[in-house]
């Protein structure tokens, strides 16, 4: 999961990126308010460590931002050097999830950044995850799903089943390339154009991706894909 990290100290931010990469989440961070909101503009993350005190806006201002401009509700780690109870209580009115007053301990920081995103995202921890008609069997990397012509099981490749289920995860949510390839392929890793489209391919045929199915997967110009959920009545 991609988790961004807003901090004026360099220092701090290496420290809690170096953290949280060794728990297996991908990190970003950022100096200033300006360019995250820039950046969140365009791509999505799963999870925020938001400072309180930052160059240019403050971590309130970013928070507030946040709660008012993205649809999917991201959850929000407040981060302040500040101790005073109203300092806290003003963090977590403004729509916080949960809050760490510096200087951090790493062992707590892993551990509420691990329970903030299992409420957030339950569906991640099961075995089985459902969307529509489509069941997900993590465990076998198996897609059961159901059409006119009766049941359907697809055994997809690792890549393919990664890259399937961040897709149903985030529907109606237009995921960039960058984005995609940092999940599903690693953020160090550089991949030509065509593999991930020839895996979203194969993703839609095995899948029987069509409206009749309640999904449609569409490329987005210059920018990446997102899946749509179709009604019933589209469909009729």
């Amino acid at each position: 999961m991609r988790i961004a990290i807003l901090d004026d100290d360099e220092s701090q931010i290496e420290v809690i990126s170096h953290l949280l990469s060794k728990a297996g989440f991908n990190c970003h961070g950022f100096s200033a308010g300006k360019p995250l909101l820039k950046r969140l503009r365009r791509e999505s993350f799963d999870l925020l460590i938001l400072d309180w005190s930052v160059p240019d806006i403050s971590g309130t201002e970013v928070l507030a931002w946040v709660r008012s401009n993205l649809p999917q509700r991201v959850p929000v780690l407040f981060v302040t050097g500040r101790t005073s109870e109203n300092d806290i209580v003003a963090g977590l009115a403004a729509g916080a999830d949960d809050y760490m007053i510096k200087p951090l301990r790493g062992s707590e920081l892993v551990a509420r950044v691990q329970a903030l995103l299992r409420r957030a995202y339950p569906e991640a921890v099961r075995d089985q995850i459902t969307f529509g008609a489509y069941r997900f069997e993590t465990s076998r990397n198996e897609v059961h799903f159901e059409t006119q012509q009766g049941p359907r099981v697809a055994l997809l490749t690792q890549k393919e089943f990664d890259l399937a289920i961040m897709l149903f995860r985030n529907s109606g949510r237009p995921l960039s390339r960058s984005h995609i390839r940092e999940v599903v392929w690693g953020r160090d890793i550089e991949i030509p154009s065509r593999t991930m489209d020839t895996h979203i391919s194969r993703i839609r045929t095995k899948l029987e991706m069509r409206p009749e199915h309640g999904f449609r997967l569409v490329p987005v110009y210059s920018y990446g894909y997102r899946l749509d959920r179709v009604s019933e009545q589209l469909v009729e």
